[in-house]
């Protein structure tokens, strides 16, 4: 048997990676990114815009404050937000850059690899909002049929 360098390995289980199958490691990255927090904090520093309700997510992203982060994403606690954020930079999806001023200044802004994920993000957080009529009308016909 033939001895494989590192690179070699992490090439033959990126081919192998099935997120059907229960050991997939693509498992806890579906499961992180699909978590709501992240899904709107990814939108919310991919786009620019005002975040008026109803409007979509446009424009360039760019890098956000703590705070911004925090008043923009309602109902937010400050230890999700600060879970969200940690985990986002762990997995490589968000940058944090300190700037050493009094007081310090901590900002946020997506990675090469988390506009790689932007546009999907952006496009099933618009798919709910556009459907979202529709998912109450069919709960209200479900709950009306089962009661």
């Amino acid at each position: 048997m033939a001895t494989m360098t590192a690179a070699q390995r992490r090439e033959q289980a990126k081919a192998e990676y099935d997120a059907f199958v229960a050991a997939c490691p693509s498992r806890k990255l579906l499961d992180r990114i699909s978590n709501k927090w992240v899904t709107l904090v990814l939108a919310a520093l991919g786009s620019d815009s005002t975040h008026r309700p109803g409007a979509e997510c446009a424009g360039e992203p760019r890098a956000m404050r703590y705070s911004e982060l925090s008043r923009l994403l309602a109902g937010v606690s400050q230890k999700m937000l600060t879970q969200t954020l940690r985990s986002l930079e762990r997995d490589g999806l968000v940058a944090r850059t300190v700037v050493p001023t009094v007081p310090v200044t901590v900002s946020y802004e997506l990675t090469d690899l988390g506009l790689s994920l932007y546009e999907t993000v952006r496009g099933l957080k618009a798919w709910a909002e556009v459907h979202m009529d529709d998912v109450l009308a069919h709960r209200e016909t479900y709950d009306a049929r089962v009661a």
